[in-house]
């Protein structure tokens, strides 16, 4: 069996191998909700792509801007799996500022101890509820 490379390939399999989704199964629900897009038209999970062809990812608040570079139907190891697009620069900086954003609000927001009060905490509440 020889080993050509692939022309088109299903979009859905090509995110779930390029890394952006963990199964196809949620690429698919993401292209269906409008959270993928292929040179700037909305698409369907069955949908072919091929090298060459734009990318639009939405993905939570991070999105990129990806150039399919090669299509492979095994998902392989992330540092693999990255050689399969290119990003643009845009898209990298727009990404990186969403990152350092949302460092600086866990930075910056009051921590919350969860779990049970600690004796000293319990004292304190018994000591709180007492007084009114």
């Amino acid at each position: 069996m020889s080993k050509e490379p692939l022309e088109k390939q299903r979009l859905d399999k090509w995110l779930w191998a390029a890394r952006f989704f963990k199964t196809r199964r949620l690429a698919s629900e993401a292209i269906s909700g409008g959270k993928i897009h292929l040179n700037g038209q909305r698409i369907k999970p069955a949908k072919e792509v091929k090298a060459e062809d734009q990318l639009s990812i939405h993905k939570d608040s991070y999105s990129w801007d990806v150039s399919v570079i090669f299509l492979n139907n095994q998902r392989r190891p992330a540092s693999e799996a990255r050689l399969m697009y290119a990003e643009s620069e845009e898209s990298i900086a727009r990404r990186e500022k969403e990152l350092q954003k949302r460092r600086d609000i866990k930075l910056f927001s009051p921590s919350i101890d969860e779990g049970r009060p600690s004796k000293k905490q319990r004292r304190q509440i018994h000591r709180f509820k007492r007084k009114e």
